[in-house]
């Protein structure tokens, strides 16, 4: 697959996303990418810098057009912590934690972020404060969202190989049977 046709894909999804999930500016989006799955790869195995610049492109020009926040995932080896700019830390109260993102420890999509960022730190929690993301072969982000995290269906199901899944927070429900709700906030 082409590079130019993997950031479309990326952009297109994240467009989706941005719209399914209502966000706003100063909203923050999670993402969790693995280069391998995207080459047609196991996750960790053949990690792909070149990928995940190109990832990144495709789905921080979307965010940016917006004023969205975006958090990047790290890697297992370095327990999921994510790479934000340090505004963000600050924003939403998060804890700095030192370390470097490397291709082969805390992932290609992670090291771009902390290249591309303009002030970069990484945090190793973001306290369920985003609130949409996409999971791109199975890196598991679901954790980073607010609470309710429900599935984003979009009409992007794929980023290369990898299995793209998205999701947002909905507010949660109170009441009983006879409660009624916002359908803005659905």
């Amino acid at each position: 697959m082409e590079l130019s046709e993997i950031r479309q894909q990326a952009a297109q999804a994240a467009l989706q996303v941005c719209e399914g999930a209502k966000l706003k500016a100063g909203d923050l989006f999670v993402v969790g990418c693995s280069s391998s799955e995207v080459c047609g790869e196991k996750i960790g195995t053949h990690s792909s810098v070149e990928v995940a610049e190109v990832i990144f492109e495709g789905i921080y020009g979307v965010l940016q057009e917006r004023g969205v926040e975006l958090a990047a995932q790290c890697c297992e080896h370095l327990n999921r912590a994510l790479i934000v700019e340090r505004k963000v830390c600050d924003k939403f109260g998060l804890e700095e934690v030192n370390v470097v993102p490397q291709p082969k420890a805390g992932g290609s999509f992670g090291t771009t972020a902390y290249k591309r960022f303009a002030d970069p730190v990484a945090v190793e929690s973001l306290k369920q404060s985003a609130f949409a993301g996409m999971d791109i072969g199975g890196t598991l982000i679901g954790m980073h969202i607010k609470p309710v995290v429900v599935p984003l269906r979009i009409e992007v199901k794929r980023i290369g190989e990898a299995i793209l899944l998205c999701a947002r927070r909905r507010a949660k429900f109170v009441g009983g049977s006879r409660a009624v709700y916002n359908e803005n906030l659905l």
